[in-house]
């Protein structure tokens, strides 16, 4: 994290809002890398957003790879070594090309049927077998009007239906925590790379305040026009933007038990902000990026 604040930073000190931000862009990068179920993503950024020391904050990455850390230590780079030519290398690499032209020798007589072991003319492999060429279309540009319909239509075809309890959707990818089919009483993390392909861990257990809903019942052009404009409303130079996705959960309102929680989070090398809205596209709350 920064290292703006005066005076010797330890764990007790109070974490501000820019140290919160940043451990919360550190656990999305986790969730994108797979060490995070997204489980265990969503109950540390919630941590995170309420933590009050940098300690509490360090507790929430300590156990991640990542190449930020709380004091944002460069990296340094390892130097490049250059191979070096020893003795006989040339002797070594004509012995190799001796063998190469050997080797293709002998696997022309026992199985060639042309007049030159450089001739491949009757390859029945290379041979037109009338087959043609068929290009898959599923949806890539995800944050877009079409993307969010075919994504949604991937899940009823994968899953019977839209239901889940978290579902983030970044621009070309995508992740989805849904109820174990084996046992309602876990759940399983799913990911989605042009079709939603196989459980990507064992199964979790499903915490006690996991409420499952319709991830599919919200605006999406509403949603789609301040995901769009997300940057600008959070303080984010666009040049600095490294990521905007959103995640789609149950609220937590307990008159509105069917709703959804759309949030939008805006992650740069340099701060972060984030959005939340209604079903409707009406504004919930919003966290702007620090200066």
């Amino acid at each position: 994290m920064a290292s703006g604040s005066s005076g010797r930073r330890t764990s007790w000190t109070r974490a501000k809002d820019s140290d919160r931000n940043e451990t919360c862009q550190i656990l999305d990068t986790a969730l994108a890398d797979g060490q995070l179920s997204m489980a265990e993503h969503g109950e540390r950024v919630k941590s995170a957003t309420t933590a009050s020391t940098l300690g509490q904050l360090q507790d929430l990455v300590s156990d991640l790879q990542t190449n930020k850390t709380i004091s944002q230590t460069p990296l340094l780079k390892k130097a490049v070594r250059r191979p070096t030519m020893r003795p006989g290398w040339g002797v070594k690499a004509a012995m190799a090309g001796v063998l190469i032209v050997l080797g293709v020798a002998i696997g022309w007589g026992l199985y060639g049927n042309t007049s030159s072991p450089l001739s491949f003319e009757s390859d029945p492999g290379a041979k037109d077998d009338g087959i043609p060429a068929q290009v898959l279309t599923p949806p890539r540009q995800l944050q877009s009007l079409g993307g969010f319909k075919g994504l949604f239509e991937q899940m009823r075809q994968k899953f019977g239906s839209t239901m889940g309890y978290e579902l983030d959707i970044h621009s070309d990818i995508a992740y989805l925590d849904r109820p174990d089919p084996q046992d309602n009483r876990r759940s399983l993390d799913y990911q989605y790379r042009g079709g939603w392909g196989d459980p990507s861990s064992s199964p979790s257990t499903v915490s006690a305040d996991a409420k499952l809903v319709d991830l599919s019942k919200f605006d999406y052009e509403k949603t789609l026009a301040i995901v769009r404009g997300a940057p600008d409303t959070v303080g984010v130079a666009r040049a600095d933007v490294t990521d905007v996705w959103l995640r789609i959960e149950a609220a937590e309102d307990p008159a509105t038990p069917d709703a959804v929680n759309v949030e939008i989070v805006v992650s740069s090398d340099f701060g972060g902000g984030r959005i939340e809205l209604y079903p409707n596209g009406d504004t919930k709350a919003i966290w702007p990026a620090n200066p």
